[in-house]
């Protein structure tokens, strides 16, 4: 099976991918670092959103936008006030069951909602226009290609500067390390947990935008191969820390995108076998995780 030529194009778009699946790793990686939590219906909260810049396609998109971050955020703190607050006590694998189940009852709901018109897909037309092409030295770039880099910088710069320069950002360190001692030394468990959770719904609703700009059309199963891919990733690069967390995530995002223009266009069935498949050679060669320093030691978190 002949590859095609890697080109400026393909890399560029890889990068923009890589930089989207980075946003999301790092919204599982805020959870997981303070509440030991898997999140695996993080994938719905981004479907909640996509769905609501959907319904609100015929409002300014600055509304649409602004509704999008109000309903994502409003429905990530009722799933920890409703649930993960009461189960805070219970075995990761407990965690992690309920995760699943919030993750499909979520999609079912969706999927009534959706089907109101008798068809199942809802297409995005307010962001249209940031789908447009500009050309940078000789590469046709999407506006979304760009907006998603400059928003990946961005964001991964002011989440270092809250864990590395403020004091909630020093407690939220502290609980990622050793939550019950940090909660004897002062630390508000319940104020750590809602800004981690509060900066996680940002980052889904964030990757709604970005996503529904990339594929306008939303179903209930939107956003959940990136979240499984992203999971994937954050195991790769190594779950105990954000930023080697966040470095999987832009490596698996970038390594997709990269493959996926390798391949001829009717070859890219393959790609998830290519991409799984590395990421098992990646895990028997560094089980621990393919930027965490070695020798780490499994309590230095972020």
């Amino acid at each position: 099976m002949p590859l095609a030529v890697v080109d400026a194009q393909t890399l560029v778009d890889a990068v923009a991918l890589g930089a989207v699946y980075a946003l999301m790793a790092v919204g599982i990686g805020l959870v997981f670092g303070v509440l030991r939590l898997v999140n695996f219906a993080y994938g719905q909260l981004v479907m909640a959103g996509a769905y609501t810049l959907a319904f609100t396609s015929e409002f300014h998109p600055a509304l649409s936008i602004t509704a999008c971050f109000v309903v994502v955020v409003a429905l990530s703190t009722l799933i920890d006030l409703a649930v993960f607050r009461r189960l805070r006590g219970q075995t990761p694998a407990v965690m992690l069951v309920t995760t699943f189940a919030l993750a499909f009852l979520l999609q079912a709901v969706a999927r009534i909602v959706d089907v109101r018109d008798g068809t199942i897909g809802e297409p995005v037309r307010a962001l249209g226009r940031l789908n447009r092409a500009v050309t940078v030295g000789g590469v046709n770039v999407r506006q979304v290609t760009l907006l998603a880099i400059v928003l990946g910088i961005v964001v991964l710069g002011l989440v270092a500067l809250l864990l590395g320069r403020t004091t909630i950002g020093l407690h939220m360190r502290a609980a990622a390390v050793d939550f019950r001692t940090a909660r004897l030394l002062g630390v508000r468990s319940d104020r750590v947990i809602g800004l981690a959770v509060f900066l996680s719904a940002v980052l889904a609703a964030v990757v709604a935008v970005v996503l529904t700009v990339r594929k306008p059309l939303v179903t209930p199963g939107f956003g959940l191969d990136e979240t499984i891919v992203v999971l994937v990733g954050v195991v790769v690069g190594g779950i105990d820390r954000l930023w080697t967390a966040t470095l999987g995530g832009f490596a698996i995002g970038f390594a997709t995108g990269v493959i996926n223009g390798a391949l001829p266009t009717d070859k890219t069935i393959f790609l998830p076998t290519a991409v799984f498949a590395a990421v098992i050679v990646v895990l028997l060669v560094r089980p621990g995780g393919l930027f965490a320093p070695g020798g780490a030691t499994t309590v230095e978190r972020v």
